[in-house]
């Protein structure tokens, strides 16, 4: 199964829609909340070409945002 990265922040009613979705479909993934620690400055760093939320990655590729995820084949995610 590959790897799901959804990187989340407070409030984010994209963010909820997301999951909920990869939940619908059984997938499997790991949330990471920026608004916790010091997560945000990371994400930052690693991709400050990235401003909204959420950011989905699969295997280490950025899928985007809700609206992109939802245009994937969910076996192609698997």
């Amino acid at each position: 199964m590959k790897e799901i990265i959804v990187y989340t922040t407070r409030f984010c009613s994209y963010c909820n829609a997301a999951k909920r979705w990869l939940e619908k479909e059984g997938l499997e993934y790991k949330e990471i909340r920026l608004y916790e620690g010091d997560e945000m400055e990371k994400f930052r760093k690693a991709y400050p070409e990235l401003r909204t939320s959420p950011q989905i990655f699969c295997d280490g590729e950025n899928i985007g945002g809700f609206d992109d995820l939802i245009e994937w084949d969910p076996e192609d995610l698997q």
